[in-house]
């Protein structure tokens, strides 16, 4: 059988304030097999040691009244064959020359590691073992970090010292270096999961921007609609009941008054042209919005409506650059192209038409300007309504529709007397590309 040699039981003793750090040590010592004694001050262990002499002492050095310094200068004046291991944070090369200068045999750093305790125990006891040739040598006065340290420790004592602190660095480099790889490993997560967040984000906002234009069509339609129940049945009753009215008449004075019976017939004919206006500005306005918008140009826009200017009346000029965009309805020609009718049916005698475009602040102006006679200050805003429409035609009703879909505005800002110049007010997000004036 395979001979079994057990190592000798060593007793220990254990000085430290910490109870916890204290049970902590204990613990690992004695799963290693060793007799540990605790003791929580410099003064007591003084007084353990004296009764009962440990093989080696395991000190703290932050600790009340005596610390471990002068702990294990009173250790090595008293009792120079107990080797004394300081257990410390280690923050400052500074306590190492301390530990030196007081006699310590090494160095443990906290938090403590069972591996590193169990190898330097078993250096400091294989160091005891070997004779110090220069342990008689004078003492050496050693400058450091402004202050001066006496060691009188032999070089051997020194090498050993120093060999367990660099023991304790290497392995907390090492430690470093597992934990700058590990914050590494972690940066390279967080930022997948940044990027992974920002993704989700993007698509979050793309999503909420679907979600509001939806809101917002739905909202437009749910208007249109009412709008259309509202107005359009109460024109169709009412012009019905006219139209029922006026052949009453006429059935009645039919054979008295046949004359009048006519008029009303062409009352009721008049009845029935309205009646297929309000007919035909449904077909219209159903229109508006069912479309997506999309990109055009402004200046092909301009261009292709220059064919409702009737052969030698006006002249259409075109001043928007070209290349320059506008996001709109598809139906957003018929806007371009009723301005340009209602300055040739009620401008007068209108001899240019002129289209340019302006850049205010954060808004574009597209101006369609005219030199006819112009519109009246009270029928500025009138011209735009559904009534008023209903009497001289719906195309600047169903121009503001078609704008609005996209947040353009429109508004008449000309002179009396001087012309009328419409302005349509676009945000600068639905406006892009080629140059502009102003």
């Amino acid at each position: 059988m395979e001979e079994r040699h057990e190592k000798p039981t060593l007793d220990i003793l254990v000085v430290e304030d910490s109870r916890t750090q204290a049970e902590f040590i204990r613990h690992i010592l004695e799963t290693e097999g060793y007799n540990v004694t605790l003791a929580g001050g410099g003064i007591e262990a003084i007084r353990r040691i004296e009764a009962v002499r440990p093989d080696i002492v395991l000190t703290d050095i932050l600790m009340p009244g005596m610390d471990g310094y002068d702990l294990c200068r009173r250790i090595k004046q008293d009792f120079p064959s107990i080797p004394v291991i300081m257990v410390t944070n280690l923050y400052d090369p500074a306590d190492v020359m301390k530990g030196l200068a007081a006699g310590a045999d090494s160095f443990i750093v906290k938090p403590v590691d069972p591996g590193l305790v169990r190898s330097q125990i078993d250096a400091v006891l294989r160091t005891r073992e070997i004779p110090d040739p220069d342990a008689t040598l004078a003492e050496l006065e050693v400058p450091f970090s402004g202050s001066t340290y006496t060691i009188a420790a032999g070089r051997l004592k020194i090498l050993n010292t120093l060999l367990s602190t660099y023991t304790v660095a290497v392995a907390k480099n090492a430690e470093l270096q597992e934990a700058q790889e590990q914050l590494h490993s972690l940066n390279d997560q967080l930022r997948e999961a940044v990027e992974d967040l920002s993704r989700s984000n993007e698509s979050l906002a793309e999503e909420n921007q679907e979600r509001r234009r939806v809101e917002r069509a739905l909202a437009d339609a749910n208007r249109k609609l009412q709008l259309m129940a509202s107005i359009t049945r109460h024109d169709l009753l009412n012009q019905l009941a006219a139209l029922g009215g006026y052949l009453d008449l006429a059935r009645a004075l039919r054979e008295r008054e046949p004359e009048n019976a006519w008029r009303h017939i062409e009352s009721a004919s008049e009845m029935v042209n309205r009646i297929s206006n309000t007919l035909r500005f449904t077909a219209e306005y159903q229109k508006v919005g069912a479309a997506p918008p999309l990109w055009q140009e402004i200046r092909t826009l301009v261009e292709r409506t220059g064919k409702y200017i009737p052969a030698d009346t006006a002249i259409l000029k075109n001043a928007v650059p070209a290349g320059m965009e506008i996001y709109a309805d598809p139906l957003v020609e018929k806007v371009f192209a009723n301005l340009i009718e209602n300055s040739v049916r009620y401008g007068g005698n209108v001899t240019t038409i002129t289209f340019s475009i302006k850049r205010e602040g954060d808004t574009y102006v597209i101006l369609c300007e005219d030199d006819g006679v112009g519109i009246p200050p009270d029928k500025k805003e009138k011209i735009f309504s559904y009534a008023h429409g209903m009497n001289t035609g719906l195309g600047l009703f169903l121009a503001r529709e078609i704008l609005a879909i996209t947040g353009i505005t429109i508004q008449e800002t000309g002179e009396p007397g001087r012309g009328a110049r419409f302005e349509l007010l676009c945000p600068a997000e639905v406006i892009r590309g080629g140059q502009h004036t102003g």
